[in-house]
């Protein structure tokens, strides 16, 4: 069924065919059809950062960019679901087109720039989910706000969406947002995790509920950028790490027509790469902070490599994209989880 639906969404432009096909959803999840489309999904229940997920298999952050989608996507049999990138106010991001698909590759190139409809919308539709399930809300700068006063963006969202999410993700990887990846280094690093920790605690005591908070890293990585970021994890206490946002090399693609676009790529040509980041992220944080593992997921044996490096958690998009509902079922039914 769903190959006939993505030959159907595929006619269309890529970002077309996105709000299509989630529209769609959304509708058969009000009608009750969703249930015909939904994997069956094991019981495989995974204890991490002090929560408990019905099972390892989540969607990743970009897919769902305002909340306006959850109970939807919950239907099909994710363990976790995690919205954003949402921003303090709302953004219209990079001109279209910026969405693109490379088919031969089984790929995407996104630079969509964080466009979302802003944080209190977030709040409210976080208010209304039905979804039971882990969801978490990934965090991001608006494109004006100079990167000397992107702490003070990070905090604004913290402090609105504290209340109302399972998680919260610091997006420092996005390679649309110019200058943020530089976030991810040295002494700006150290101070933002700092600062954000300290409000960390600050709502803990407030709302009297302990909101685990995440970083979101790049791929674009060298081994001693990843241990310093380990090491900075550890330091300033953070509860768990994600890797890896999209990537900007463009190795070994066969699809010419898009390939040049700018942008960040996901699917299967960023599936060794993330997996690489996971093992030395794993070889520093020892076991000590849980990772969730993204980046060209798209069948079973993809998935098990990130579980094998180390993951104790996944997140699929372009995967789903491609393969639709099913890669949850084969990823669990094949007894896929962390060691």
């Amino acid at each position: 069924m769903y190959t006939l639906i993505r030959r159907f969404l595929f006619l269309f432009p890529a970002e077309f065919s996105h709000h299509l096909g989630l529209a769609g959803l959304k509708l058969l999840y009000r009608l009750g059809l969703t249930r015909f489309f939904s994997p069956s999904v094991p019981s495989n229940t995974i204890d991490a950062f002090g929560l408990q997920f019905k099972n390892p298999i989540g969607i990743a952050a970009g897919l769902d960019k305002n909340g306006d989608y959850i109970d939807a996507l919950g239907s099909l049999g994710f363990g976790f679901i995690e919205v954003g990138t949402v921003t303090p106010l709302a953004q219209p991001g990079n001109p279209k087109p910026r969405l693109f698909r490379l088919s031969k590759d089984r790929a995407l190139i996104n630079r969509m720039g964080f466009n979302n409809k802003g944080v209190r919308h977030m709040v409210k539709r976080l208010k209304s989910r039905r979804f039971s399930g882990i969801v978490g809300v990934n965090i991001g700068k608006n494109f004006s706000t100079p990167l000397e006063q992107a702490h003070e963006d990070y905090l604004f969202c913290l402090r609105e969406l504290y209340a109302y999410a399972d998680y919260i993700v610091v997006n420092l990887s996005s390679p649309n947002t110019p200058g943020l990846r530089a976030l991810q280094f040295g002494e700006g690093l150290k101070s933002l995790l700092s600062v954000i920790k300290a409000e960390q605690a600050l709502l803990a005591g407030r709302h009297q509920k302990y909101v685990p908070l995440l970083l979101k890293i790049a791929p674009d990585l060298n081994e001693k950028e990843c241990k310093d970021i380990a090491l900075a994890l550890l330091m300033h206490g953070i509860d768990g790490v994600i890797a890896t946002n999209t990537t900007i090399s463009r190795t070994d693609l066969r699809e010419s027509e898009s390939s040049n676009e700018t942008g960040g790529l996901s699917g299967a040509p960023l599936a060794s790469r993330s997996t690489i980041i996971i093992k030395i992220l794993n070889q520093h944080l020892q076991n000590t902070i849980p990772i969730i593992g993204v980046g060209g997921i798209m069948d079973t044996l993809s998935a098990q490599d990130k579980f094998k490096a180390g993951a104790s958690l996944l997140q699929i998009y372009t995967g789903f994209i491609y393969h639709g509902p099913k890669l949850i079922e084969e990823a669990l039914k094949a007894g896929i989880g962390p060691d």
